[in-house]
């Protein structure tokens, strides 16, 4: 059965603004570091330099990877870390998220873990890509299902459809092992959907920006760099990018098209250890 909606009280006719941030990594211990990056500054000063922007946006989505070490800890932080930025935010998991865990801890009046969001001319579907144990994805019949109930039951809506794992592969060798292992069938039964109109997810720690030709219209390929560790593209073996720590602004548009940019905190504060070999 299809389970309530998220409805946000905008008009159809104006635009639905929305933030993404991804793969914070966090830990327990504010003092935790992934590569030589203490995830807990990266992630404020990434939230720092979006409350700094003043984007008018609606609500936030934190498109998995959220914990390091899969502590109730590491989600209380997560919350505390966006409180000042006043916005709703709607999460998913990632392949180093513990779900139950992640649940369980994931509380506020302003935090949601419901698949469905209702916005504007717009549905924003959030998906379960994970797999558990494993660090590459997969999407499950059941979750396929929600795409299509979704889409049923409000037909004359555009979708973005929101998950972790990247359903392309990004020309990095060692990092396609771990994509979303049925991306190119899932591609192609959605391009059959004229309602879906873009694609978002986090897990790769890079940019892209890409469109696949659906059948009806194309469909806006969407990844965003991480909040702490980037790691180098078109790369054949484990690499880690000097880039900086960022995020994503989306402006979903009435008419089904959308305007998105990603941004980088300024500077050079985090350097990553770039020998390392993993991680």
């Amino acid at each position: 059965m299809l389970k309530e909606a998220i409805t946000y009280r905008i008009p159809k006719d104006q635009s639905v603004r929305i933030v993404q941030i991804t793969d914070p990594h966090l830990f327990a211990d504010p003092e935790g570091q992934l590569l030589g990056v203490n995830t807990a500054s990266s992630f404020r000063a990434v939230i720092n330099t979006v409350q700094a922007l003043s984007y008018p946006a609606d609500f936030l989505l934190a498109t998995g990877d959220l914990s390091q070490d899969f502590s109730g800890d590491s989600y209380h932080n997560f919350v505390s870390a966006i409180e000042p930025l006043n916005l709703p935010c709607h999460y998913l998991p990632g392949n180093h998220d513990d779900p139950r865990i992640m649940n369980l801890h994931m509380q506020g009046s302003l935090v949601f873990g419901q698949r469905r969001v209702l916005a504007g001319n717009w549905q924003i579907i959030l998906l379960d890509s994970t797999v558990r144990g494993k660090p590459g994805g997969h999407l499950g019949d059941d979750e396929l299902a929600i795409i299509h109930d979704a889409i049923a039951a409000e037909p004359s809506r555009h979708v973005l459809l929101v998950m972790h794992h990247n359903p392309v592969k990004v020309d990095c060798a060692w990092l396609d092992q771990h994509w979303m292992d049925n991306g190119e069938q899932f591609l192609q039964q959605m391009a059959k959907l004229p309602q879906v109109k873009g694609m978002l997810w986090g897990h790769v720690h890079q940019q892209l920006d890409s469109q696949y030709p659906g059948e009806q219209h194309p469909i806006a390929l969407m990844a965003t760099p991480s909040t702490c560790i980037q790691f180098k593209p078109l790369s054949p073996y484990f690499a880690l990018d000097v880039l900086q720590p960022g995020y994503r602004l989306l402006e979903l548009r009435p008419d089904g098209s959308m305007l998105t940019n990603v941004y980088r905190i300024p500077g050079n504060r985090f350097a990553p250890d770039i020998l390392a070999s993993g991680y």
